[in-house]
C-alpha cells in the first residue's frame, strides 16, 4: 500500500510539472535606471541597484526557460503602475499587485519572446518594439480623429493613409535597387514629434521590408498629411561600390514636395527631436529629392 501511494504521489507531481511547462509566463522588466528608481521607493521592492536588478532578472529568464516553461517579457511601466493601483484601489507596495498589474496590463503590451538571449540584447528590441507601437498607436488616434471631409465626405483618415502608403511606394520604386534609411518626423505640437523609422532593401527587382514597420511609416506619413503639419522624409540609400545618397521630401498641403539639395543638407544634419546641428557625414552625397506624383491611381 505505501509504494502505491508514493507512486500516486509521483504521478501527481509529473502531471502538475507537465501543466507548469504548458504555461506561459510573462515577465515585466524596470528596463531603465529611471524606471528603477522610481520603484526603490516600495518597501517592498528588495533590490538597491539596476545592475544587480537585471542579473537576478537574467536568472530567473534562464531558470524558467530551463524548467521548459514559455516565457515572454515586457516593460514594467511605474507610472502605469502607480495608476493602475490607484483606480483599483490597490497598496503598490506589495509584491502581489506588482503581479496582478503584470498579469492584467503589462502582459497585455509589447513582449519579446526569450530564447536565452542576454538581457543587454533583448531590452533594446523590446523598447524599439514597444516605442514602435506606441507610435503607431497615437498616429493611428490621430488619423481616426480626422472625420470625414466637410466638402465630399470622404474619410479623411483613410485617404491619408492610401495617399501614404502610395508615396512609399513611389519613393521605393524611383530610388530602386539598394538598402534604404527611411525616416518620417512629423511635429504634433505636443513636443515631441512623431517618428518612424523604416529600412527596406531592393535587390534583383524585390523589394524586402518589415511589414510592422512599414504599417508604422504610413500611418505616421498619414497623419502628417491629415493634420497638415510641417514634418518630412529623409531617405538615405546605400549601394555597394557607390557613396550613400541622402534625398528628402517636406510635407507640405497634403502631399510631399521634393527638397533641393541644400534643404537636404540641412534636414539631415539637424537632430529631429532637439533641432541640434549633426556634423556632415564624409562621403555622404545630399541630392534633392523627386517629385512623386500623388494624385495619380492609388
Amino acid at each position: 500500500m505505501p509504494h502505491t501511494d508514493n507512486g500516486r504521489s509521483r504521478k501527481r507531481q509529473n502531471a502538475r510539472r507537465a501543466l507548469r511547462g504548458e504555461t506561459p509566463s510573462t515577465v515585466a522588466v524596470l528596463a531603465d535606471e529611471k524606471d528603477f528608481a522610481a520603484m526603490r521607493r516600495y518597501t517592498s521592492f528588495l533590490f538597491d541597484d539596476h545592475a544587480t536588478y537585471l542579473r537576478h532578472v537574467e536568472e530567473l529568464l534562464r531558470s524558467m526557460t530551463a524548467q521548459g516553461t514559455y516565457t515572454s517579457v515586457t516593460l514594467f511601466d511605474p507610472d502605469d503602475y502607480e495608476r493602475y493601483c490607484a483606480n483599483r484601489h490597490l497598496n503598490p507596495d506589495t509584491a502581489l499587485s506588482r503581479t496582478r498589474y503584470t498579469a492584467d496590463v503589462a502582459a497585455a503590451g509589447t513582449k519579446v519572446p526569450y530564447e536565452g538571449q542576454s538581457l543587454a540584447r533583448l531590452l533594446p528590441r523590446l523598447i524599439d518594439e514597444a516605442e514602435q507601437q506606441a507610435t503607431w498607436e497615437y498616429a493611428s488616434a490621430l488619423l481616426s480623429a480626422g472625420g470625414g471631409c466637410a466638402t465630399c465626405g470622404e474619410d479623411i483618415g483613410r485617404a491619408a493613409f492610401a495617399r501614404a502608403s502610395r508615396a512609399l511606394r513611389l519613393i521605393l520604386e524611383a530610388v530602386g535597387e539598394g538598402a534604404h534609411h527611411l525616416v518620417c518626423s512629423v511635429p504634433t505640437g505636443e513636443g515631441t514629434p512623431l517618428i518612424a523609422v523604416l529600412h527596406a532593401e531592393c535587390r534583383d527587382g524585390s523589394l524586402h521590408l518589415g511589414e510592422a514597420a512599414a504599417l508604422v511609416f504610413c500611418t505616421v506619413l498619414a497623419a502628417g498629411f491629415a493634420i497638415d503639419r510641417p514634418g518630412g522624409i529623409v531617405l538615405r540609400s546605400s549601394l555597394t561600390g557607390r557613396p550613400d545618397t541622402v534625398r528628402g521630401w517636406g510635407l507640405r498641403d497634403g502631399g510631399l514636395r521634393p527638397l533641393t539639395e541644400a534643404e537636404v543638407f540641412d534636414a539631415y544634419c539637424t537632430d529631429a527631436e532637439t533641432g541640434e546641428p549633426v556634423p556632415p557625414e564624409h562621403g555622404v552625397e545630399y541630392r534633392a529629392g523627386i517629385p512623386l506624383d500623388l494624385e495619380g491611381d492609388a
